[in-house]
């Protein structure tokens, strides 16, 4: 949303200004912050947070942008248009039943984190596309401090859920993998899943990008699927996946040490109906 669009949307102040107070007062506790901490975050009196949330002032046009990018949300999150954004994925829907969709199992790959990078000093992680979170718990529970993101808003409040009732702490947030950039540095960048969802076009800025922001001597765990004309397109793939061929992620990396380069097929019932998949898995040290 660019500022002409805030500027429209601001002609439906009453409406507007009711949800953004309700959404910067989840915010702000979610992120465990007092009005006077907050204020101090964007530059502002703690007497200007506290007429926002009662919904007695609204902030300037350019701070919104700041606001919502310091809590990692779309200013429509931000402004409570939520529930009129275009259905991105479809897992969107899916991860609104009170089951967790994934299960209650993590990938295996997870324990190989613990074993190449262990958390015997303090390690920042991020899960790319943490679908239900079940994942960032899990690095949580074992000592690393977790950042995780998703584009499906409904599975970030379920891992949300999932972190309060682990006592835990993940900061989650809802971002596109298309449009965020990482601006912290991490120990370990953790992606299961989700690479997918990058056209080839795109594939070398974002893993840059992850590249950039990881700390000598991190790792990235990563796994992608890989198109064989033996296995059937599986029947829940959506038109915004793009396979990925075989040693294709390798190329990216050719200045990292790869401590692990696999290729498997498995079997998968995501969509009810069972189906293969075909998965290159890598393991890569930043060597400097």
């Amino acid at each position: 949303m660019d500022i002409i669009s805030i500027k429209s949307a601001i002609g439906r102040k009453n409406y507007m200004n009711k949800n953004f107070a309700e959404n910067l007062f989840r915010l702000r506790k979610e992120s465990k912050l007092t009005q006077e901490q907050f204020a101090g975050k964007i530059g502002v009196s703690f007497q200007s947070v506290s007429k926002w949330e009662n919904n007695q002032g609204y902030p300037d046009i350019e701070l919104l942008p700041k606001i919502a990018s310091y809590f990692h949300v779309t200013l429509d999150a931000l402004m409570g248009y939520q529930s009129e954004k275009i259905m991105t994925t479809h897992y969107e829907q899916k991860y609104h039943s009170e089951e967790y969709y994934w299960g209650n199992q993590v990938w295996s790959g997870c324990y190989e984190v613990l074993k190449k990078k262990p958390p015997v000093i303090p390690l920042r992680l991020l899960d790319v596309g943490c679908g239900e979170g079940q994942a960032a718990v899990f690095f949580s529970k074992n000592g690393y401090t977790v950042s995780a993101f998703d584009i499906a808003q409904s599975g970030i409040e379920k891992g949300r859920h999932l972190a309060e009732i682990s006592n835990v702490s993940v900061d989650f947030f809802c971002a596109d993998l298309l449009d965020y950039k990482v601006e912290n540095y991490f120990d370990v960048i953790y992606a299961s899943g989700v690479l997918q969802y990058i056209p080839q076009d795109k594939r070398k800025k974002t893993i840059d990008n992850l590249k950039k922001h990881t700390n000598a001597d991190g790792i990235h765990i990563l796994n992608v699927f890989v198109e064989k004309p033996f296995i059937e397109t599986a029947p829940d793939w959506e038109d915004t996946e793009f396979f990925w061929q075989s040693g294709e992620l390798l190329q990216y990396y050719h200045d990292w040490k790869t401590e692990l380069l696999e290729e498997i097929i498995f079997d998968c019932n995501s969509s009810g109906v069972l189906h293969q998949h075909c998965m290159d898995v890598v393991i890569m040290r930043k060597i400097v």
